[in-house]
Order: structure tokens, then C-alpha cells, then sequence
């Protein structure tokens, strides 16, 4: 179910100018469906969550993929991003991850948790070397792990990464600053209200769901509402 959200959520969000990160559905108050995103330079605001939640609605309603009523969650990955891609992850070495396989290795274990030393080969065939953190004495520091076999993987909130996240935010900032201020029509892509949307009602005010949503309609051109 994921992977067909996503097949429609990804051309609706790149035509945003965002990039899908990850579909989730949660069964969390009732049904919960996360959807996160990003800007190329993995940046989302507040307002960048309104306008994907915008776009994304109408096209799940026509799909009507979800039988139940579901709450629709629009995010950040965060600083302690999940990790899905083979980019994620390259762009992940040096920090410390924790890493869930769906088939145990040699050893039995499932779950590691270590520092990303590097990705060798590509495609289904790829390998992530892991310098674990959590080895017993008798086992292996060092792991190759078959990210065909991934379930899950996330960054740790670590004292560096949050560092790191500090700096690149200052640096953005005071780029910003000397290249002056950018008008605000011109900071992210907007979208009418869909096409199934009713012209005679009146607009409400749009929240990023993930802060307060009401449940969607499993049929019908429902919307999240505050």
C-alpha cells in the first residue's frame, strides 16, 4: 500500500519542486498515513508542508486507495532522518545510524546500530559497511549489511549530527542574508485548490497535518480540516 501511495505522491510532489522522502502507514488513532518530504537542499517549512498537504489531497480521494478514514500527516524528515534511499545513506557516512534488517544475518541479529563507514555496489545488489557500536566482545565491529533485506533505517540524535545541523542551518541563514531577501511568492511553488474542489466554498485555513489534522473520508473529496 505504501509503494502505490507513493507512486501517485511522488510526481505530485516533484511538480512542487519537493522530494518524496518516505510513506508510512500507521495504525495510530484510528489510520494514520505519513508522508514526508523535502526540498533538494532538504529543507521543509511549515508553509512547504500546507502546500504539499494541498496538492496531495485531492489525488488520494480520486485514487480512494485507503477504505477507512485515515489522518493525513505531512512532514520533515527531521535531523534524524529515516534513511531509505542509497543517497540517504551516502550522504549519511560518518554518522551514526540504527539499522533494521528483515532477514537476520549469519550471526541471527536483525538490528544494528553503528557509524556509516561507506555503500560499495548499486542497485538491489548494494552493501552498507557499518562500524557497530553495539557489538558483544565475541562478534564483529565491522558489518556488511544487504540493503535489498533494509526494514528500517534512521539517523541517531546525536551531539554531532546536531552540530552538523546547526552549522548548515547558520551557513543557510547567512547565505540568505547576503543574497537579500527572497519576495514570498518566489520561496515555493503553489497549486490551486485541486479539481475537484467546489468554487462556491469558502477556503479554510490550511494546517501542515502532522501538527493537527481531522480524519479524511476513506471515499469522497474530503480534505484535512484544523
Amino acid at each position: 500500500m505504501a509503494a502505490r501511495i507513493a507512486h501517485i505522491a511522488e510526481p505530485v510532489l516533484a511538480q512542487l519542486g519537493y522530494r518524496l522522502v518516505r510513506v508510512k502507514l500507521l495504525a495510530q488513532n484510528g489510520a494514520t498515513l505519513q508522508i514526508m518530504a523535502e526540498r533538494p537542499d532538504g529543507t521543509m517549512t511549515i508553509e512547504d508542508c500546507e502546500a504539499a498537504s494541498q496538492a496531495l489531497s485531492p489525488e488520494l480521494d480520486v485514487e480512494d486507495l485507503i477504505a477507512q478514514a485515515y489522518r493525513l500527516e505531512l512532514s520533515s524528515p527531521g535531523i534524524d532522518r529515516p534513511l531509505v534511499r542509497l543517497s540517504d545513506f551516502r550522504r549519511a557516512i560518518g554518522q551514526e545510524a540504527r539499522i533494521e534488517l528483515t532477514q537476520p544475518l549469519g550471526s541471527g541479529r536483525k538490528r544494528f546500530r553503528g557509524k556509516i563507514v561507506g555503500v560499495e555496489g548499486e542497485g538491489r545488489d548494494a552493501t552498507l559497511v557499518l562500524a557497530r557500536t553495539d557489538a558483544r566482545p565475541e562478534e564483529e565491529t565491522t558489518v556488511h549489511l544487504p540493503l535489498r533485506d533494509l526494514d528500517d533505517g534512521k539517523l541517531m540524535l546525536t551531539d554531532d549530527l546536531i552540530r552538523e545541523a546547526l552549522r548548515a542551518g547558520k551557513a543557510q541563514s547567512t547565505g540568505a542574508e547576503e543574497g537579500g531577501e527572497t519576495p514570498p511568492d518566489a520561496e515555493r511553488p503553489r497549486r490551486g485548490p485541486g479539481r475537484f474542489a467546489d468554487p462556491k466554498r469558502k477556503a479554510k485555513r490550511l494546517v501542515p497535518a502532522g501538527v493537527q489534522a481531522g480524519f479524511k473520508k476513506g471515499s469522497g473529496p474530503g480534505r484535512p480540516r484544523a
